[in-house]
C-alpha cells in the first residue's frame, strides 16, 4: 500500500464517520420532535456504509445511503396536548437516546482510530523525509 493510499483510506473513514456523527446528532436533537413537514413525528435517521474501491489492493468506506427508521414511533397518553389524536395519544419519535449515545461513542472512536491511522502514515513520510535529507 502506498503512503498516499493509506492517506486515502484514513481519510474516506473519517469523512463516513463524521456524517455519521451528523446524523446521529440530529437523531438526538429531533428525540422529541412530534412534527415535521412531511407530517407526524421525526423519523431516526441511520447511515449505511459500503466500501468503495480505491486500487486493485486498496478498499476505503463511502456512505452508500442515509436510511429512514420506519418503526412505529411511542404514543404517550396526553388528551391535553393539542396534536393528541381521537384516543389521547400523542406520536413522539422512536428514538432511545440511550442506544445514539453508545453510537456516538462507536463513532467517535471510529474517527479517532482514522485520525491515528492518518498521524501514523504522516509521520512515517516525516521520518523518510528526514532521512533522505541526511
Amino acid at each position: 500500500m502506498s503512503f498516499f493510499g493509506s492517506l486515502q483510506v484514513a481519510s474516506s473513514g473519517m469523512q463516513a464517520q463524521r456524517l455519521r456523527l451528523d446524523i446521529i446528532a440530529s437523531n438526538i436533537a429531533n428525540a422529541n420532535t412530534v412534527t415535521t413537514q412531511e407530517g407526524g413525528p421525526y423519523k431516526r435517521k441511520d447511515v449505511v456504509f459500503e466500501s468503495e474501491k480505491f486500487s486493485k489492493y486498496l478498499e476505503g468506506v463511502k456512505v452508500a445511503d442515509v436510511v429512514r427508521d420506519d418503526t412505529p414511533p411511542k404514543l404517550v397518553y396526553d388528551p391535553t396536548n393539542p396534536l393528541a389524536n381521537s384516543k389521547g395519544y400523542v406520536a413522539y419519535p422512536n428514538i432511545n437516546p440511550i442506544v445514539e449515545m453508545v453510537n456516538l461513542l462507536d463513532a467517535t472512536n471510529s474517527y479517532q482510530a482514522n485520525i491515528s491511522a492518518f498521524n501514523a502514515a504522516k509521520q512515517m513520510a516525516q521520518s523518510i523525509i528526514s532521512v533522505l535529507n541526511v
